[in-house]
């Protein structure tokens, strides 16, 4: 029996349909979902949500937010999300590159200015990668 997955953000749904397998970027740590999984409720990061669905990976970059498991339906409720897809990966990686810039040049930044800094390039991160751009960590 497949999940039934829902992606939610507040001005769409994402991503609605069957897949085998969601693995979700967990405030601790990547958190893997399959049928008949326990029900759960979790914080989600900022990262990359991949799903797996007629054997076929996708990718979604999620801007924090939670998820609910329960009789094989996963409903993830986001702050933004975008399927990997849809991102250019050229874009992507620029706006990595630009983010990581000016975090490394945060050291003299105040402490909101530092933590501005950490979330920009967290989501820049998390769109690179679900374009199937590679970082090092």
């Amino acid at each position: 029996m497949p999940l039934t997955v829902r992606v939610i953000s507040p001005d769409r749904t994402v991503w609605d349909g069957q897949a085998e397998e969601v693995i979700l970027p967990s405030t601790t740590g990547q958190l893997g979902i399959l049928p008949g999984h326990a029900p759960l409720l979790s914080a989600l990061d900022i990262g990359v949500m991949r799903v797996r669905a007629n054997r076929d990976w996708a990718t979604i970059a999620l801007m924090g937010g939670f998820a609910e498991v329960e009789s094989n339906e996963v409903t993830i409720l986001v702050n933004g999300a975008e399927r990997g897809e849809s991102i250019d990966r050229d874009a992507a990686k620029a706006a990595y590159d630009e983010a990581l810039s000016k975090a490394n040049q945060g050291q003299s930044a105040s402490r909101q200015e530092q933590i501005q800094s950490t979330q920009a390039l967290k989501r820049a991160r998390a769109r690179f990668q679900a374009a199937g751009g590679m970082v090092s960590v």
